[in-house]
């Protein structure tokens, strides 16, 4: 298992993961266009060949930045790969000066394992203002926000 950065090469197994995820779980599809652009966000997990599992470390202003389209191939999870590709996006957090990282999420249990803790989306003005905007959920968003403090 291989936890490293994005190649152009994989964005079209990342969106069928991340898209084929969203259809079951309600999580915000991304397409083609928006993943070759963001590939410098993106940190995959690689095992035999093959993309497992993905996430993205999205940097909103010079001190905080979001994990966003954390996903796991149904036959890969429990075998620690989302908390390897958080604990990747944190670690790329701290290189580039980032202080605080959040996630918006279902599962808030996952993301306190790791150390992060709850937070009023009201304190996200960037992310309400950017991405929520858009999102077919918005103002009714039931994401739990998380964060932590690097």
């Amino acid at each position: 298992m291989t936890i490293r950065k994005a190649k152009a090469s994989d964005i079209r197994a990342i969106h069928n993961l991340v898209n084929n995820f969203a259809k079951r779980h309600g999580i915000i599809p991304r397409s083609l266009n928006d993943l070759y652009e963001h590939i410098r966000d993106l940190i995959v997990c690689e095992e035999d060949g093959h993309i497992k599992g993905v996430c993205a470390l999205h940097v909103l202003w010079e001190d905080l930045a979001e994990v966003r389209s954390l996903v796991v191939k149904k036959d890969s999870q429990g075998k620690g790969i989302g908390k390897a590709l958080v604990k990747r996006a944190l670690k790329d957090a701290r290189i580039l000066g980032i202080k605080r990282v959040f996630a918006l999420t279902y599962n808030p249990e996952f993301f306190k394992m790791l150390g992060f803790k709850d937070i009023d989306k009201s304190k996200l003005p960037q992310k309400i203002w950017g991405d929520c905007l858009k999102c077919h959920k918005f103002p009714e968003c039931d994401e739990v926000a998380v964060i932590i403090e690097l």
